[in-house]
C-alpha cells in the first residue's frame, strides 16, 4: 500500500478501534489457482501477542480453508468510511483554483500467518464470542442466543463450519483524510460532507483537526 507519511497511522489504539468497529474483513490468500479473497467477520484479540490476533469462521463449502496451509501469510483488509471529496468544498480553490478532486478513506491492512482449526470447540467459541458482541450491538432488548435454537439445529452448523485464525506479524494502515491541505480547506469538506449526508467521513476528518 503506498503510504505518505502524513497519511500514516500508527496508534495501536486507532487501529484496534477501526477493526472493532468495522469487522468485515477481507482475507486476501494466495492459492493454487492465484490470489483470492473472502470477507469475513473477523474478532480481534490484541492481548495475545504484540500486534494480536483475528479469529473467524467460513463455510466447510467454501474451499479458502483448503487453499492454504497452517502457517501461510496472509493478508486482511479493514474498511471504515470513505467518500469523494471535491474541489469546490475547499475554500481556497475559489480564490486560487488550484484544487483537485480526490477520494478520502480510512483503511487498515493486517499481515499474518494463517492457522485452520477443524474443531467443534473452536468454532464454538468464536460463533459465540462472534454472537455475543453484535447483538449486543445491535441493541435489541432480547438478544439473541445460541441457546435460543434447539441444540441439534446449532449442532449441525456448528460441524458445517470451520474456524480460521490470523496471528497478526504487522498491521500498516492509512487515514487519507486531507490532511495535505490547511486547516481551512479541511474544515470546509467537514462542513460539506456533514451537509451530503456523510457524517461519519466527516467526523474522521474532523477528528484530525483537533489536537491528539
Amino acid at each position: 500500500m503506498y503510504l505518505p507519511a502524513h497519511f500514516a497511522e500508527e496508534r495501536p489504539e486507532a487501529l484496534h478501534h477501526l477493526i472493532a468497529h468495522n469487522p468485515l474483513g477481507a482475507l486476501v490468500v494466495a492459492g493454487p489457482e492465484g490470489l483470492d479473497a473472502n470477507h469475513i467477520p473477523f474478532e480481534l484479540d490484541a492481548t495475545t501477542s504484540m500486534h494480536g490476533t483475528l479469529r473467524a469462521h467460513v463455510a466447510r463449502a467454501n474451499p479458502v480453508w483448503q487453499q492454504v496451509r497452517s502457517g501461510d501469510p496472509v493478508l486482511v483488509i479493514f474498511r471504515a468510511e470513505e467518500g469523494y471529496i471535491s474541489p469546490n468544498w475547499y475554500p481556497s480553490k475559489h480564490a486560487t483554483h488550484r484544487q483537485v478532486p480526490t477520494w478520502n478513506y480510512r483503511v487498515v491492512h493486517v499481515h499474518g500467518q494463517i492457522q485452520i482449526h477443524d474443531d467443534e470447540k473452536y468454532v464454538r467459541g468464536v460463533v459465540g464470542r462472534l454472537t455475543r458482541e453484535h447483538e449486543r450491538r445491535a441493541g435489541d432488548a432480547k438478544p439473541w442466543k445460541m441457546s435460543d435454537s434447539e441444540p441439534d439445529y446449532i449442532d449441525g452448523l456448528i460441524r458445517s463450519i470451520v474456524g480460521v485464525e490470523v496471528a497478526i506479524t504487522r498491521i500498516t494502515a492509512k487515514f487519507k483524510l486531507s490532511q495535505n491541505k490547511d486547516a481551512t480547506d479541511r474544515q470546509g469538506a467537514v462542513e460539506a460532507l456533514q451537509t451530503h449526508g456523510n457524517p461519519a467521513l466527516a467526523q474522521a476528518m474532523a477528528d484530525t483537526l483537533a489536537p491528539r
